[in-house]
């Protein structure tokens, strides 16, 4: 906690708490669980959509529509501050200006959530929320009643956090930065004892400059890590492995597809069923509802950290067949006459690829069409625009919406694509066209980090017309 900045608290002067950015995963779910633990909470934010919103407002926690600096007017114990925050913004000037007391997120959950628990964190580029929301689903499956953190929805709770009734606490471990004023990594506030290191990849080019600066985030976890704790890598992947070369002071338990202490062996071609090998012994077996490959690697980390606080790798197969996955990833919002409308949280085109992967290998020849909002902060500075067009090729036909009338967002950018694409910048527009180039048994992939603005219910209700 920096002393210079925020005032000394304790649980006797801090009784109102309100959260600048509240509607973000992690600052809702946050707010939540400050709820539970005896506070008054408000909040604000300019991005108030469901499903953040619904859950808060079922929680009885008041949300202020914008960032006007007179809500600071109001007798707020501590303002928590969220890291979509930053100077220049008139509030976050009257805040430093009135020498209010304020905190970063993550220091709060530290401070008052995490100092005395078992924390177990989930880091990496993709498969955060779902490996994270697997784990949680284990622990609680053997008993255990952890406490959570998701920076999503996980259907098998219905919440996005909970205090827990065990020392145990399951959080996702991002690596971007904490707050305006400390910008280190959300993870490096949480000083986990079990760590799964998913993978590592260039992401978030609005803060990191390069490869090399995220990796040296993780490096900076590590340090934290006690000797009795245990670090979970996979094996398969150059960059966490870069990253462990620098040193590495805990136990370390690797795994993989094929190489790793713990490795996987797929029976079927959608990846949905597989076999599970400790250094070669078959201790578990899987066949659920999920597919692709990239589920069974999350499903495979979340058994060896279960297993770190006591839960047989048997227990954990048994919970994960009742796993139901997290809202927004691959989620069915609607079938219409055999036609299938998904949402997906995917926006990375490693995501986006892997996503519209394993669809096809569970749909077959049906036809994928691709329906994308390039929203992400990296994709709306065209960081990834060279690799976007081969991630979609596995699609029968592909749309992106152009919300911003992106510079780099052309047909150019998808001109060695074999596959049909239309880049639309009017979303009534793009719903038209897709309804009018949809038919019977296609599977319609509407991928997001953000609402894609009710792309989902228009499509459903225009595919609903009778005329259709």
């Amino acid at each position: 906690m920096d002393t210079a900045l925020i005032l000394a608290l304790d649980d006797s002067t801090m009784k109102h708490l309100h959260f600048l950015g509240i509607c973000g995963t992690f600052m809702g779910s946050l707010a939540v669980l400050a709820r539970a633990l005896g506070f008054k909470v408000t909040g604000s934010d300019i991005n108030i959509y469901p499903p953040m919103s619904t859950y808060l407002a079922m929680q009885g926690i008041e949300i202020i529509n914008g960032y006007d600096a007179d809500q600071l007017s109001n007798k707020f114990d501590v303002i928590i501050v969220g890291n979509t925050m930053s100077r220049g913004m008139p509030i976050i000037e009257a805040l430093l200006n009135k020498q209010l007391s304020f905190l970063s997120g993550p220091d709060f959950l530290y401070q008052y959530i995490l100092k005395t628990r078992w924390v177990l964190a989930v880091t990496g580029t993709h498969g955060k929320t779902t490996t994270a929301s697997m784990l949680a689903w284990i622990l609680d499956y053997a008993g255990l009643a952890p406490g959570f953190l998701i920076g999503g929805l996980p259907q098998n709770f219905g919440i996005s956090s909970r205090l827990g009734q065990s020392n145990f606490f399951v959080i996702e471990g991002d690596e971007y930065d904490t707050a305006f004023f400390d910008k280190r990594s959300k993870f490096l506030h949480y000083w986990p004892k079990t760590l799964i290191m998913n993978n590592l990849e260039l992401d978030h080019v609005d803060i990191f400059e390069n490869l090399a600066a995220i990796q040296k985030q993780f490096q900076h976890l590590i340090r934290l890590i006690p000797n009795e704790g245990q670090i979970i890598v996979n094996a398969e992947e150059p960059n966490l492995i870069e990253v462990l070369k620098k040193g590495i002071w805990s136990p370390q338990v690797s795994f993989g597809e094929k190489h790793g202490d713990y490795t996987l062996k797929f029976l079927n071609t959608d990846f949905s069923t597989f076999e599970v090998f400790f250094q070669k012994t078959k201790i578990a077996e899987i066949a659920w509802d999920l597919i692709g490959k990239h589920n069974a690697l999350n499903a495979l980390a979340a058994i060896i950290a279960a297993k770190h606080v006591g839960v047989a790798p048997r227990v954990s197969a048994e919970a994960l067949t009742h796993f139901k996955s997290v809202k927004r990833r691959m989620e069915i919002r609607g079938e219409i006459a055999g036609i299938k409308v998904y949402d997906d949280f995917a926006h990375h085109p490693t995501a986006i690829k892997t996503t519209i992967e394993g669809l096809r290998k569970k749909v077959g020849h049906e036809r994928i069409l691709a329906i994308l909002e390039p929203r992400s902060n990296s994709m709306k500075l065209g960081q990834f625009q060279n690799e976007l067009c081969s991630a979609m090729q596995e699609a029968d036909h592909i749309y992106i919406y152009d919300s911003a009338n992106f510079n780099w967002l052309n047909h150019n950018t998808f001109e060695k694509s074999i596959k049909p694409v239309e880049i639309i910048n009017d979303l009534n527009a793009l719903v038209d066209l897709i309804v009018t180039h949809t038919r019977v048994r296609d599977h319609l992939l509407i991928m997001s980090n953000g609402s894609f603005s009710g792309i989902h219910e228009k499509l459903i209700n225009k595919l609903s017309k009778p005329n259709y």
